[in-house]
This record gives C-alpha cells, sequence and structure tokens, in this order.
C-alpha cells in the first residue's frame, strides 16, 4: 500500500522521501522516479513538512515515533504525521499528546480497498484531524486517495476503520462458513456462486473475496489473517472502552484467532473459506469436487 501512495505522491509532483529497509525494490523505484531515501525516522522527518506513516498497527507506529531516533526527535513545530496504517485508537490519542507537547501534528488516516487502488491512486481515507490541519493537508491526501472524508478530531479515522473492518471481517466469516453450510448440504461452490453473485447480497467485496474459491487468485484480497486478527482485537478493545454491547464480533475474532492460531496467520482473508470448509471435514473451497 505505501509503495503505491508514494508513488503518486512523487509522481503527481510533490517532493518525497522515503525511509530505507531491508525491501529494496520499491524503495530503489522510488528513488528512480525522484525521491530521495532517509536512514532513520528521525533524518525522515528533519526534512519533512508532512509525514505518512503506513505500517502494520500501534506497537510499529510506536516504534516509529519514539526514541532517539524517532520521527519525534527530527520534526520541526508545525510538522503533520498522519497515520494511515490501521491503529488502535487509545495508542492514536496518547501519541497526538505528545506530539502536541512538542509542537507537532499528529493525525490518523488510515486507508480502505487494495494495493490495485493504492497504486491507482483512488484509495478510501477517513481522517482524523482538526480542521485546519485538514485544510493544510487534504491536497496532499488527494494524490493517492479517491475518496477523503474528514471525520472530525484526531481518533476517529482509526476508530470509523475498525468499524470499517468489522463488517469487511463480519462478511468474510459469513461467506466462509455458508460456503462450508451450503458444500456439507450438497450444493457447489458454483451453485452458491450463480445465486449470490447474481443476487443483492454481492458487493465489490465479495467480488474479490470470492476470486481465491472461484479462481484461485491470491492477489485479488491481499489481507492476511494476522492482520485481521489484530484488528478485531483492536475493535473489542475499543466497544470494551465505550461500554458497547458485542455479541457478535468475538466470534468474527476468534474464526481469525483460530486460523492464526493454526499456523496459518500470512496466509490472506479469503482462505478462510478453506480453513473453515476444512473444520466441517471438506477439502479446499475452490476443489473441484
Amino acid at each position: 500500500m505505501g509503495h503505491g501512495m508514494a508513488k503518486n505522491l512523487v509522481s503527481k509532483g510533490w517532493p518525497l522521501v522515503v525511509l530505507g529497509h531491508r525491501k529494496r525494490e520499491p524503495v530503489e523505484h522510488l528513488k528512480s522516479l525522484g525521491a530521495r531515501e532517509a536512514a532513520t525516522p528521525r533524518e525522515l522527518a528533519a526534512q519533512c513538512e508532512i509525514v505518512h506513516l503506513c505500517v502494520t498497527g500501534s506497537p510499529q507506529v510506536e516504534a516509529t515515533m519514539r526514541g532517539e531516533h524517532g520521527l519525534l526527535a527530527g520534526a520541526k513545530p508545525c510538522t503533520v504525521i498522519i497515520d494511515c496504517s490501521t491503529s488502535n485508537p487509545v495508542s492514536t490519542l496518547a501519541l497526538a499528546e505528545e506530539a502536541k507537547a512538542k509542537g507537532v501534528h499528529f493525525i490518523d488516516a488510515p486507508l480502505s480497498r487494495t494495493p490495485k487502488e493504492a497504486e491507482a491512486g483512488t484509495l478510501d481515507t477517513m481522517v482524523g484531524a482538526a480542521p485546519e490541519v485538514f485544510a493544510r493537508i487534504e491536497p496532499v491526501l488527494r494524490a493517492w486517495a479517491g475518496n477523503v472524508v474528514h471525520l472530525g478530531p484526531v481518533g476517529l479515522g482509526h476508530k470509523m476503520k475498525l468499524v470499517n473492518n468489522f463488517i469487511a471481517m463480519g462478511y468474510a466469516a459469513l461467506f466462509s462458513e455458508a460456503l462450508a453450510i451450503a458444500r456439507r448440504s450438497g450444493l457447489s461452490v458454483e451453485q452458491f456462486h450463480a445465486v449470490i453473485g447474481s443476487g443483492r447480497m454481492r458487493s465489490p467485496f465479495y467480488d474479490t473475496f470470492m476470486q481465491w474459491t472461484l479462481a484461485g487468485d491470491e492477489n485479488a484480497h491481499r489481507f492476511t489473517i494476522s492482520n485481521a486478527h489484530k484488528d478485531m482485537r483492536y475493535l473489542s478493545a475499543m466497544a470494551n472502552e465505550a461500554g458497547a454491547v458485542n455479541l457478535l464480533q468475538p466470534q468474527v475474532k476468534n474464526m481469525f484467532a483460530a486460523m492464526e492460531a493454526a499456523g496459518q496467520g500470512e496466509r490472506f482473508v479469503p482462505m478462510l473459506a478453506d480453513f473453515i470448509a476444512g473444520m466441517n471435514g471438506l477439502a479446499p473451497a475452490g476443489s473441484k469436487e
């Protein structure tokens, strides 16, 4: 996701500094387009007025922000740090306070859609930021996003992202279990798809999710089980903090927890259908029977 976003920024005329890491191919490609490379987050922040973070989750965000080589150590007053990760809102608000003490703005702008849209510059983003900060960064966001929604103060972006991912992972769990029930009852994957894929239950999520089961396409929906489980843990914490009654969400979380505990955390979300099929004594959902 980060490579596509950065490519769009530099290709559309924004001066870009990237943080070097072991995966050299995307870094070298961005450098070939005109980007410069920094060795540490501190070095990067010292050269930038606006910083994007696109990492796995809150532990990685915190590690990049804090410490003698972190972003906060190098950021100048009025720097804006945009966390595009799917993070824990509790951590987001704590980091925003730490940044504020240094005169730095820390805001949340998590992403929706896939690496395909990142490359095309048509991601969705939901933003938590003060109005004046949002006005300053909106042109930058629109370099890589097709849909930009300003929700309000810092923290609301990450809260909305977790709700969004709960709905998405709920669909994944529902489709996976429905497929298994259908197949145990004598219906084929093709029959399932002939009805669901042409009716009101069809959606863009269904289309990418089902590409693994229907065509063995693992690249259509590249979101890992471990990331899905992480997001559902964050949502559980958010619901507890809000005092919300969440009866369904723990069941969704535990489907991903079970698959990760089985050593399959690096597989992609559509492959949950295979895992649930196996629990039902069935071959992988994409197998021809």
